[in-house]
């Protein structure tokens, strides 16, 4: 098996073991969890092979044609940017899945949640590894279906049902923004791949197009990413179990967004529209995020508020445009995938150890939960942009790529230190205040968790302490290339454990003693904050359930406006409509400025036949009752028989003898039952209309006809017929093979159609026949009145 199969195999194994999941713990119960987690591990090592040959420069692509027609293809881009997310990707999931099967021990859905993660995995892994646009749009859609499941899993709980159709709701309809952006790129370059993209960022940056297609993008990437205004799902998503809030939020589906930034930034990037957009979307949800988890105290709602801050962080530091920011963007991205992994894990230690995350509620844990603890506090040093960890390195680049004295660079500098000083706060009140100070009493005795529990926080936590003593290597084979692959050119990484002198190391520092500040003052802060929040009122979560209800209630009335009930109604707008786009292209395209061409020297039996067919009809419009209208209409139909006929079309001629020849018979019985009119008396402004669409729709098809008939005829597909009926097929009788042979599959259909309807009237008949029988049973004088 070559190269390119394994790719394909791997980025399809996490689906395969989707497959397997619910079995395999079904027989092997939470202990599946350690043969489950061996898929991801081989992912990795697969796509590990590949980060010397990227490290060099190169990057390695592949994959096989979808729809050649339309330049479709299933193809895979490993550079330095989706290698990254790859091993995040796989790394940090083979860790969550033990981690569920410590947390979800005894659940007896459990095997189903393993499905679900597997699935979540391989929408991502698909995402980021997509070359192809079409396959990228499929596995971001992906992505929100299966979180949808993810989200929801306790579906009893209103609460989970509500995050999860919110935020499929948010991501789903972001995602229709981006494909309408990745189709107008298409449009700008021909180009529907991105391995081949980035060549044509000028002309895509010149198109009068650009704006529309950086807006429609954006609307994806801030849907996916939770930039403010639509932050709000991300929250939400906290109904969830812990192991999807810490994979969520981690290294999967938030970072989505970011991801698609950089993956267009060579496209899109570094124009004025960018520069501004991004820093000030990026800016606002830092902020507005930071502040919002100071206010929480559930421990989990304080985490995902975090997230959404680094989101909007690393949105900030794409969009900036300044040395070092891409670096930083990096540098970040790594270091947060690792320190709020744990920390999340860390949540969901102490909630499935304790009881209890309300942080209020906690303390005195690092005696019962020593290890937990230092855990806790080796990811919050981290979180917190402390040395040695790697979230010191991301730190220092961040104030690097901020330290020029422009005001646009001073504003920008001073939200990051404020925002990276209340995620400082948030960090060590997760990791400090639920284990120090006084032991508190919670619901379940406290005491150190299983070894499925905490080592997935243990690695992540280590792994952010080795990457910033190993930075060079890290560097070199990770962030280095990363770097180089969202700016479109060589960047190199050089940050260590040494800071930046000057302004960066000033700025950090003011961080630290800020946050120190916040932290100590965290519930006045906390106080003030819901004042603030309880005096505004409303909000984006609200203004969702408002849009919804909004949405009911339009789709409600639109419905019983056009659904009215009334088969008289649907079939005046069928018709109507049917005579609007037969009558309307000709006038629209000038097809009626000449004359169109009617047969000539028709013979006289076919004039007969003519002139009858209009005595038919003028007998059905001035018919003074329904019997005789429905026989007048046969007229027509055994005069256009009687044509076929004429023209040499005998089987024509005789389905259509037989159809009109039932329906006048089954209309005429139906007519004796239904308690309707003798005739039709409704007033003239009722039935005007209704000639009026008929007499259209008639001169409609007739002038389409005529069209029709002055091209030339084409014998291609007769001829086709008139061939291979008997060499193929083994028929004379061309119709016949055509209904049966050519068209098999077609006639399959009409005659399932026959028997459902058949059946359906088959149970009518039964129904009315045992309703009689009732009848007759209760109440023998009453068979005559049912009648």
């Amino acid at each position: 098996m070559n190269v390119a199969d394994l790719t394909f195999l791997a980025l399809l194994l996490p689906f395969l073991g989707a497959i397997v999941a619910p079995l395999l713990t079904r027989i092997l119960g939470p202990n599946a969890a350690w043969a489950l987690a061996l898929i991801p591990v081989a992912i990795l090592l697969h796509f590990t092979g590949f980060a010397a040959e990227i490290a060099r420069g190169q990057v390695v692509t592949g994959g096989y044609v979808w729809v050649p027609s339309f330049n479709v293809s299933f193809s895979w881009l490993v550079d330095g940017l989706s290698l990254t997310f790859i091993l995040l990707i796989t790394g940090i999931g083979a860790l969550i899945v033990l981690y569920s099967g410590g947390y979800l021990k005894g659940h007896p859905h459990q095997g189903r949640f393993f499905s679900f993660l597997l699935m979540f995995m391989g929408s991502m892994l698909g995402l980021v590894a997509s070359d192809s646009f079409l396959m990228l749009f499929v596995f971001w859609e992906l992505t929100s279906i299966t979180s949808f499941l993810l989200i929801g899993f306790d579906h009893e709980r209103e609460a989970a049902r509500r995050a999860a159709l919110q935020a499929l709701v948010v991501t789903g309809g972001g995602g229709l923004f981006l494909l309408a952006g990745l189709l107008l790129l298409w449009n700008i370059t021909g180009i529907t791949q991105f391995s081949l993209l980035a060549a044509f960022g000028p002309a895509v940056k010149a198109s009068p197009l650009y704006l529309a297609a950086l807006i429609l993008v954006l609307g994806g990437a801030f849907t996916k990413s939770a930039q403010f205004p639509f932050h709000f799902w991300l929250p939400n998503a906290m109904e969830a179990p812990t192991p999807v809030s810490a994979y969520l939020h981690s290294a999967t589906m938030v970072k989505a967004g970011v991801y698609l930034l950089m993956r267009l930034y060579p496209v899109l990037g570094g124009t004025a529209e960018w520069q501004v957009i991004l820093p000030v979307f990026g800016a606002a949800t830092l902020v507005i995020g930071a502040l919002l988890a100071v206010r929480q105290t559930d421990l989990k709602l304080m985490l995902a508020y975090t997230t959404m801050s680094s989101l909007g962080l690393l949105v900030l530091l794409t969009g900036f445009g300044a040395p070092h920011a891409i670096e930083a963007a990096a540098l970040y991205l790594v270091a947060h995938a690792l320190f709020k992994g744990a920390l999340f894990m860390i949540a969901g230690i102490i909630d499935h150890e304790t009881g209890v995350r309300d942080v209020t509620r906690l303390g005195g844990l690092r005696f019962a939960m020593p290890l937990t603890f230092a855990i806790a506090m080796a990811a919050a040093v981290s979180m917190g942009g402390l040395p040695p960890f790697s979230g010191f390195l991301a730190k220092e680049e961040i104030y690097m790529a901020l330290s020029s004295f422009d005001g646009r660079a001073i504003i920008f500098a001073a939200l990051a230190v404020v925002g990276n000083a209340l995620m400082f706060a948030v960090a060590f009140a997760v990791a400090l205040k639920p284990f120090v100070g006084k032991q508190v009493k919670t619901p379940t005795a406290p005491h150190e968790a299983p070894i499925l529990l905490w080592l997935g926080p243990a690695v992540l936590a280590l792994k952010g302490l080795t990457v910033a003593l190993f930075s060079g290597t890290v560097h070199e084979l990770i962030t280095s290339p990363m770097a180089s692959a969202i700016a479109g050119e060589a960047r190199v990484v050089t940050i260590s454990l040494v800071p930046h002198i000057g302004v960066p190391l000033a700025l950090s520092t003011l961080t630290v003693l800020l946050g120190i500040g916040i932290y100590l003052a965290l519930a006045r802060f906390r106080g003030g904050i819901a004042a603030v929040l309880a005096a505004i009122g409303w909000g984006p979560d609200r203004g969702f359930d408002q849009a919804m209800r909004g949405l009911i209630r339009l789709s409600a009335t639109v419905t019983r406006r056009l659904q009215t009930g009334r088969l008289d109604t649907y079939m005046t707008a069928t018709f109507l409509l049917l005579a609007i786009v037969l009558i309307a292209p000709p006038f629209l395209y000038g097809e009626l400025a000449r004359a169109p061409v009617f047969p000539q020297d028709i013979p006289l039996h076919e004039l007969a036949i003519m002139v009858i067919a209009a005595i038919g009809l003028v007998a059905v419009v001035l018919a003074q009752d329904r019997l005789t209208a429905i026989v007048s209409l046969g007229i027509q139909g055994f005069s256009v028989a009687v044509i076929f006929l004429l023209f040499g079309a005998p089987d024509l001629a005789f389905t259509q003898f037989m159809v009109e020849t039932l329906a006048v018979v089954i209309l005429a019985l139906v007519m004796t039952r239904l308690r309707l009119s003798p005739s039709d008396h409704r007033p003239r402004r009722e039935t005007l209309p209704d000639m009026a669409i008929a007499l259209a729709c008639g001169l409609g098809a007739t002038l389409f006809l005529l069209k029709v008939t002055e091209a030339p005829f084409d014998t291609a597909l007769s001829d086709f017929f008139n061939q291979y009926s008997k060499t193929i097929a083994h028929g004379a009788n061309v119709v016949n093979v055509i209904i049966v042979d050519f068209r098999g599959t077609d006639t399959l259909g009409e005659i399932a159609v026959v028997m459902i309807a058949a059946l359906a009237i088959l149970s009518l008949v039964r129904l009315r026949a045992g309703s009689l029988r009732r009848i007759v049973d209760n109440d023998p004088d009453a068979e005559d009145a049912s009648r």
